[in-house]
């Protein structure tokens, strides 16, 4: 399976969060599932982290290390998923949150999120 992480779901896995979800964790740490994420949860991250909502050991450059560590794959913001967000109806508010699903569908893909209205999309979610 291609899984796509989201933001909240990337952090709570490299911190070992009780708050991800078990189904969640074993799709992650599955070798038979490929994982990405996309560009837009690393600048998500790192707007939070120059607002100092969000502390994290290494900052950015951190958070770059570990995806390449644990074999994740970043996921380039494209065209096709831009177009997507045309044809998602407007459910969720936050723009991060909407271009992720707009590239999960487009993409194919798992989306792993807690995200309650991201689950009222046409995305395959696994929490």
């Amino acid at each position: 399976m291609n899984l796509l992480l989201d933001t909240h779901t990337l952090i709570w896995f490299f911190d070992g969060d009780i708050q991800l979800s078990e189904k969640a964790k074993h799709a992650i740490i599955d070798s038979q599932n490929q994982k990405f994420v996309s560009m837009v949860s690393i600048w998500e991250i790192a707007i939070k982290i120059s607002l100092k909502k969000l502390v994290f050991e290494g900052n950015i450059g951190g958070i770059l290390e570990l995806i390449d560590t644990n074999g994740f794959e970043l996921l380039r913001i494209d065209k096709k998923s831009i177009l997507g967000l045309e044809n998602i109806p407007f459910i969720h508010r936050d723009p991060f949150d909407r271009l992720l699903v707009a590239t999960a569908i487009s993409e194919e893909m798992f989306l792993i999120t807690k995200d309650s209205n991201i689950q009222k999309y046409p995305v395959n979610v696994i929490w």
